[in-house]
């Protein structure tokens, strides 16, 4: 079972510490699951690492997060080589993809080497919930404030753009984001401009965004917009997931 329209939950969440794990899946995760309808089996989850450079005891973290979340998790590596023989169709098996943080600029440009921009569409497409932290949420987009480039934020505007916005993340913890998604709508460089504190995730049902949601209390999310030369930003309230346990 897939998604009935195309769907997208771009965050700046969705992991934390677990208690026998070094990492777990947080809320968010759990909820791109549930978007994609995947109930009475085990959830299938592509866990894509490309932007940590496909780090292989990340990985493995991973791996072991989703077995206490009770997901099958398929891993796709393209560093060095693909994992898999046939890219495309190891992708659309999929429930849920989740795509990592590190660099979106790096993840662009491999994916791009290898045609997965051009799955990823064809995934979304077919009613598979496309998910990400970070670089995992900014690539879906247009683009936004990226530190791919060094610690100084610049902006990068060639993402997939399968929404047409902006996006900003980790935009409570970072204060450099802000600021720069603020000018980069105020200039026209992008569009109006989807932002999400740490815990937060928006989600898409075709290119219409449908919801905010949180796995932390007193979190925001923001939507930035131009008004002549200026940039006005808009506070939207999200609904809190469900804590997992």
């Amino acid at each position: 079972m897939t998604a009935r329209e195309p769907t997208i939950l771009a965050t700046s969440g969705g992991h934390r510490t677990g208690g026998r794990t070094r990492v777990a899946f947080d809320a968010l995760v759990h909820h791109a699951v549930d978007l994609s309808g995947a109930h009475g089996r085990r959830p299938r989850l592509l866990y894509v690492g490309t932007a940590i450079g496909d780090a292989e005891h990340f990985t493995a973290r991973m791996t072991e997060a989703a077995r206490v979340a009770g997901f099958d998790l398929t891993p796709l590596h393209l560093l060095p080589m693909p994992n898999v023989e046939d890219v495309e169709e190891t992708v659309l098996a999929q429930d849920v993809v989740w795509v990592m943080g590190g660099s979106v600029v790096n993840l662009l440009a491999v994916w791009r080497a290898h045609g997965l921009d051009r799955v990823m569409r064809r995934a979304w497409e077919a009613g598979v919930v496309l998910s990400g932290v970070s670089a995992g949420s900014l690539c879906w987009y247009l683009g936004g404030a990226t530190d791919s480039f060094g610690p100084r934020l610049r902006p990068v505007t060639d993402a997939l753009g399968f929404l047409p916005y902006g996006n900003g993340v980790h935009y409570d913890v970072d204060e450099g984001r802000r600021p720069l998604v603020h000018r980069l709508v105020a200039d026209g460089t992008l569009p109006a401009a989807h932002c999400t504190d740490d815990g937060v995730g928006l989600v898409y049902r075709g290119t219409e965004l449908v919801e905010a949601v949180a796995e932390m209390s007193g979190k925001g999310a923001y939507v930035v917009h131009r008004d002549g030369d200026r940039a006005v930003e808009e506070r939207l309230e999200p609904r809190l997931l469900p804590g997992v346990g």
